[in-house]
């Protein structure tokens, strides 16, 4: 019988030897780890083996975790990942068989992958990071994780061993970015090296414990094709706003949280010529832009000293200063929305940016909202006019209760009529039935052509008149 099977069976050797008391038997919960990198975790192992000496597993654990650290050279590079990890691994057969322990090749290997994972990764979240099914991983406190696979949550089979072990995980992630999270500053965005959008909220805002929502990026990013084969939108609305991004068309893609707002910014900006100066502004920097001639800005938050802060609306107004040919803003949340306004009309046509929306009548009023957050007492029929004269075309996403993304409405923002901003829908989409499970429809043309067609030719953009339905069929 293996040591794992005895330790958790209760009847381990060195309990005997030591005189402590033997761990409670708990129920394997799937835990991979604990700890941090090199020598933060040597720093950190005396509060981690109090930590993980609920279980068996987290015992054993612990026991070769700690002398691995002790072992290990605290200046290696870790960048290095493959020396490192191999590293790891000769130092880890080294302590088994010092340490007299004998484990099953099955119980060797998640032993070394929960020990590696603390050290070159995030602990018990790595697998979740490393499965390409999920889009969003969730942590309630350190015994609760929930994944997002095809638009459903589900509990995932793991956990963490305490809420100092939530907390080391992600101080590990904000700080390589000179952000910080404490009971000052109790909340932070960040993101992962791959881009993943990050947010961690703790005590004592939060009464649950440390809470950690991570929104996956895909290692390969959506591609056209696949966004219409997930029906998400017709290849004639594709075409239509291809065409207005290359006519330099302002635009604004609205939603709720999670519809895929930034994914369709992803695949708009890849229809942008790549001869032009583009300027990003985020709060997390998770846009895919894969021209060459790009300058990515992101928000910094105020430092312990509450000094230092640089806002999304300070980096709309140097952009300006940049020579920018197009500027695209992640999202626009408060008075940045002002500034976005006037550089679209002052010669920076074709921005894009996204904003938070149930639909896109609601995009006017937020966007009147934001603008007035700026901090300047502007008439609202003055207001209203910017937007009318600034943004041309809005496409709305939403999420649907199947968990499915789509494109539901592509809208154009005709001008004023009185105090109110008009707008014209131009593509619709129609939901025809729900079938096992699934919501069933398609984006369709209203059969109106928008009002801004002549700048599109004038751009030497043409589209053919069936994208808008003229000498099809109609339907009855």
């Amino acid at each position: 019988m293996s040591l794992m099977r005895r330790l958790e069976r209760g009847q381990t050797e060195e309990s005997q030897k030591t005189g402590r008391p033997e761990p409670e038997k708990k129920p394997d919960s799937g835990d991979l780890g604990g700890g941090s990198r090199l020598s933060d975790l040597q720093s950190h192992k005396g509060s981690m083996g109090a930590a993980s000496s609920r279980g068996s597993f987290s015992e054993l654990k612990t026991l070769v975790q700690e002398r691995l650290l002790a072992e290990i050279d605290p200046a290696m590079d870790v960048s290095k990942l493959d020396e490192v990890s191999q590293t790891i691994q000769e130092l880890f057969r080294q302590i088994l068989v010092e340490e007299n322990i004998v484990l099953t090749r099955p119980e060797r290997q998640r032993l070394l992958d929960s020990i590696t994972n603390e050290i070159l990764g995030f602990g018990p979240l790595q697998p979740l990071l490393a499965d390409r099914t999920v889009t969003e991983i969730m942590v309630n406190g350190y015994q609760n994780v929930y994944v997002e696979r095809g638009g459903k949550l589900f509990r995932a089979p793991v956990k963490f061993e305490s809420d100092e072990h939530v907390m080391h995980i992600i101080d590990r992630i904000v700080a390589p970015l000179g952000r910080r999270v404490d009971e000052q500053s109790p909340y932070v965005d960040a993101r992962l090296p791959d881009g993943s959008r990050v947010n961690a909220v703790i005590p004592p805002i939060s009464l649950t414990g440390p809470v950690l929502t991570i929104r996956m990026f895909s290692k390969d990013p959506i591609s056209i094709e696949q966004l219409i084969e997930f029906n998400s939108i017709t290849s004639e609305s594709l075409q239509f706003l291809k065409a207005c991004v290359e006519a330099n068309l302002n635009i604004i893609i609205s939603g709720g949280t999670g519809s895929g707002k930034t994914t369709l910014l992803n695949i708009l900006s890849t229809f942008i010529p790549s001869d032009q100066r583009i300027v990003t502004i985020e709060n997390a920097a998770e846009l895919q832009m894969r021209q060459e001639h790009v300058v990515t800005l992101e928000t910094r938050p105020p430092n312990i000293e509450d000094k230092g802060e640089i806002s999304a609306q300070q980096l709309v107004v140097n952009a300006l200063r940049m020579r920018p040919d197009r500027i695209i803003v992640g999202e626009i949340r408060s008075g940045e929305a002002l500034d976005m306004l006037q550089a679209m009309n002052t010669g920076h046509e074709g921005s894009m940016t996204t904003a938070h929306a149930n639909s896109p009548r609601d995009v006017i009023s937020r966007i009147e909202t934001m603008t007035l957050m700026a901090g300047y007492d502007l008439p609202v029929r003055a207001i209203r006019e910017q937007i009318a004269s600034a943004i041309d075309l809005i496409v709305h996403v939403d999420r649907m209760r199947d968990g499915t993304r789509k494109v539901t409405n592509i809208v154009e923002v005709v001008g004023m009529e009185g105090e109110v901003v008009t707008l014209t829908d131009l593509f619709v989409f129609e939901q025809t039935g729900f079938e096992e499970g699934k919501v069933v429809g398609q984006l369709r043309t209203t059969g109106l052509r928008p009002g801004f067609m002549k700048r599109m030719e004038a751009a030497g953009v043409h589209l053919p008149p069936t994208i808008f339905g003229v000498g099809q069929r109609q339907r009855f």
